[in-house]
C-alpha cells in the first residue's frame, strides 16, 4: 500500500465500514473506495461474536478493495461502546532543576504519572488529555513549554475502557488478515471529521447517534473537555417501533427511515402507511402520528441523557458555556425534525454534522452522509499517524548522522517515548495478540 493512503475501519453495532482515502495535492481528503457490511457480532459497540465480526469485516474490506482496485493491508480502527467512561484528574510533578525551562520530557513525565492511576479490574486508561497547566501556582496556562518553574501541574481528562473489549477488536482485525495500525476513540474521530476549528474554540458538543450507542464529545478553547458513551442509539428506536406496531424488525427499520419523524405534531391524523402482513395475513395499517409518537418518546430519552452529561461538564457556568451549541452526526442524525427537537429540549443551537470539513470538493454525496462521519475521521487519523511516523524516522535519521557512534536504541528511545498514548496502546494490543497465539 502507498504511503499517503490510509484505511479507516469503523466497527459499529449496525454496520461495519471500511474506507480508503488519501490526501490530494491541496491537502484535502479524497475517498478512493468504500465498503460496508451488516454488523452481526457487535452489541452496543462491544464485540460479542468474534467469528461473525470477522466475516463482516472481511466483507466490508473486500468491497472497499474492489472499489479502489487495491489491496488493504493496515487499518486504523475506532473504539467506542458502553464500557468507555471518562473522569477528571489533576496531578503534579516537582522538577529537579527549576533553572531550566520546561520541555516535552517534563510533560511526558506528568502524563506518564497519570497512567499509573489505579483503575477498576480489567479497565485501562485509553486516553490522557491535558486540559490546562499550572506552573508554580500560576493557573490557566495553555502551553507550559519554554517557561521556568519548579512545580508543574495539570488537569487531565482521562478516558477509561475495558482492555478485553479493545483486545477483542484487535483480535478481529488481525484474524481478518489485516494489520492493526492504530486505535482511536470514535467520538474523537467523528469530531475531527465534522467540526470546524472555530466551533472547537467557541465550545461545542458533538453527539454521534449510532445504532447501539450515542457518543458525546465536548470541546472548548480547542481542547476536548468531556467524553461519554450512552448505551442507547437508533436500534432501541427500531425495537420500540417493532414492539409498538407488532411488525418485524426489517419493516420497523424501513418505517423509521422513510416515514419516521421525531416531532409528532408534524403528522396529520389521517396519514396511514400500509405494511404487508406476514405470509397469508392481512396487511397492517399504521398511522404516521402513532409512529412518530413512539420515536419521539425514545429520542427524548436519549437526548435527555446526553443533556445530563452536557450539564455535568458544566455548560451552565458562564465560563464553560458552549457557544457553538450542538452538532448531531451518525446514522441517527438523519431522523426528520431531530434538530428541532434537540433545540427544544436543550435550548442550544443545533446543526447536523456532515463529514465534509476535510473532504475534497468532488466527493460523492453518499460519502458526505452523517453515517460515514466516524469512518472519515478514522481515515484522517490514519493519515496523521503516518505523517508522525515519517517525522519520527526523519528525526532518528538526523540524530544518527549527528552521533554516528551512539547506540541505535539510545537514539530511538526518547523519540519513541513521545508517542501519543493511543500509539502505545496499539503496540501493546499488538504485542499481546502476537504473544497470545
Amino acid at each position: 500500500m502507498e504511503h499517503n493512503i490510509a484505511v479507516g475501519l469503523d466497527i459499529g453495532t449496525t454496520k461495519i465500514v471500511a474506507m480508503i482515502g488519501r490526501k490530494n495535492d491541496y491537502g484535502k481528503l479524497e475517498i478512493l473506495g468504500i465498503g460496508k457490511s451488516k454488523s452481526l457480532g457487535v452489541h452496543r459497540g462491544v464485540v460479542n461474536n468474534i467469528t461473525q465480526t470477522i466475516q463482516s469485516i472481511q466483507q466490508a474490506v473486500q468491497e472497499a478493495e474492489a472499489a479502489a482496485e487495491m489491496k488493504i493491508e493496515g487499518v486504523t480502527v475506532g473504539i467506542a461502546g458502553q464500557h468507555i467512561r471518562s473522569l477528571q484528574h489533576s496531578d503534579y510533578i516537582t522538577r529537579p532543576n527549576s533553572d531550566q525551562v520546561i520541555d516535552e520530557t517534563d510533560i511526558d513525565r506528568l502524563i506518564n504519572q497519570v497512567h499509573k492511576l489505579v483503575m477498576l479490574p480489567g479497565e485501562e486508561i485509553i486516553h490522557v488529555l491535558p486540559q490546562e497547566y499550572k506552573v508554580d501556582g500560576q493557573a490557566e496556562i495553555k502551553e507550559p513549554i519554554g517557561m521556568y518553574g519548579g512545580r508543574l501541574e495539570a488537569n487531565f481528562h482521562v478516558v477509561v475502557g475495558q482492555v478485553s473489549s479493545i483486545r477483542n477488536i484487535g483480535r478481529c482485525v488481525q484474524s481478518s488478515g489485516l494489520n492493526l495500525e492504530g486505535i482511536t476513540l470514535e467520538p474523537l474521530a467523528s469530531a475531527n471529521a465534522v467540526l470546524s476549528q472555530e466551533e472547537k474554540e467557541a465550545g461545542v458538543a458533538l453527539i454521534d447517534i449510532g445504532g447501539g450507542t450515542t457518543d458525546l464529545a465536548i470541546f472548548r478553547d480547542g481542547i476536548i473537555r468531556h467524553t461519554a458513551v450512552i448505551p442507547f442509539g437508533g436500534n432501541v428506536i427500531t425495537e420500540d417501533i417493532k414492539e409498538g406496531c407488532s411488525i418485524i424488525e426489517k419493516q420497523a427499520e424501513l418505517l423509521k427511515i422513510k416515514f419516521g419523524s421525531a416531532w409528532p405534531g408534524e403528522n396529520k391524523d389521517n396519514e396511514i402507511v400500509s405494511i404487508p402482513g406476514l405470509r397469508g395475513r392481512e396487511p397492517k395499517e399504521i398511522t404516521l402520528k402513532n409512529l412518530s409518537k413512539i420515536i419521539h418518546a425514545r429520542v427524548v430519552e436519549i437526548i435527555e441523557q446526553v443533556y445530563v452529561e452536557i450539564k455535568n461538564y458544566g455548560h451552565e457556568e458562564q465560563k464553560k458555556k458552549l457557544i457553538a451549541g450542538i452538532v448531531l452526526t451518525g446514522g441517527g442524525a438523519q431522523l426528520k425534525h431531530l434538530k428541532q427537537l434537540v433545540e427544544y429540549i436543550t435550548g442550544m443551537d443545533t446543526r447536523i454534522g456532515y463529514p465534509n470539513e476535510h473532504l475534497a470538493g468532488d466527493s460523492d454525496d453518499d460519502i458526505t452522509s452523517p453515517l460515514f462521519a466516524t469512518a472519515v475521521g478514522l481515515v484522517l487519523d490514519g493519515l496523521k499517524r503516518q505523517d508522525r511516523k515519517r517525522a519520527e524516522q526523519k528525526e532518528i535519521q538526523e540524530k544518527k548522522e549527528e552521533m554516528p557512534n551512539e547506540d541505535q536504541k539510545a537514539i530511538e528511545k526518547p523519540i519513541k517515548e513521545r508517542r501519543s498514548f493511543l500509539d502505545k496502546l496499539t503496540e501493546r494490543v499488538k504485542d499481546f495478540l502476537d504473544n497470545a497465539e
